[in-house]
């Protein structure tokens, strides 16, 4: 399961926007990479090349959409597209507006497990049940999303769930799932972390033979 960040900037000075110390879209690049995702293409018109500039030593790709793509889930598509030309066999892509800067990688973690376990469903995360960015998107629903074209991108998921697609909200107790950057960072509830592994609890590998052993009475040796 290969798992890619498209991470969608339809306003540059958002992107260049102080989090952290630093630009908000190299923040975005680094919890996106530190939690497993890959590739990570940043989609974008960067009529300056001043984010190109920004990002050139991350691990990263710039896709410049054309002037006929509308902005929202038409621009995830045109990433989706180019996360399969750097990496091929794809099979999700996290759906993530750069004004969400304040993910943390665990966040990201959580939905690339989550993926590997149920690898049909859109998965929504969510922070005291409010669902938020980045939501992850199986590759089974790119060509469904081209008739949705016109569309934000939550718009467009919220279609696709309304005619039925399977689809899971994940409470992974990260604020920065719900909070972009109109919060400083100072001002963010406090992080949690998931309250019980994105992919389900751990099996209990020896637990039939544990059970077997009380039943007989004898230590199992």
């Amino acid at each position: 399961m290969t798992v890619a960040a498209i991470v969608l900037v339809p306003d540059t000075a958002v992107a260049l926007a102080e989090a952290d110390g630093e630009p908000a879209i190299r923040r975005v690049v680094h919890s996106a990479w530190s939690g497993g995702a890959l590739p990570i293409v940043i989609v974008t018109d960067d009529p300056d090349g001043r984010l190109a500039g920004i990002v050139a030593d991350l691990e990263a790709t710039l896709s410049r959409p054309t002037k006929a793509e509308p902005r929202g889930v038409a621009w995830y598509v045109n990433g989706r597209r180019a996360a399969d030309r750097a990496v091929t066999g794809t099979t999700a892509g996290l759906l993530w507006p750069v004004r969400c800067a304040w993910v943390d990688p665990e966040t990201v973690t959580s939905l690339v497990e989550a993926h590997g376990a149920t690898p049909d469903y859109i998965v929504r995360p969510a922070w005291l049940g409010k669902e938020g960015f980045p939501i992850l998107v199986p590759a089974a629903f790119d060509e469904k999303l081209l008739g949705r074209i016109g569309l934000h991108g939550y718009q467009a998921i919220e279609a696709l769930v309304s005619e039925g697609a399977q689809h899971r909200a994940l409470d992974l107790g990260d604020p920065g799932i719900v909070f972009d950057l109109a919060t400083p960072r100072a001002e963010l509830p406090g992080y949690q972390g998931p309250p019980e592994p994105a992919g389900g609890p751990p099996p209990e590998w020896n637990a039939a033979l544990a059970a077997q052993d009380q039943r007989s009475g004898e230590p199992r040796r």
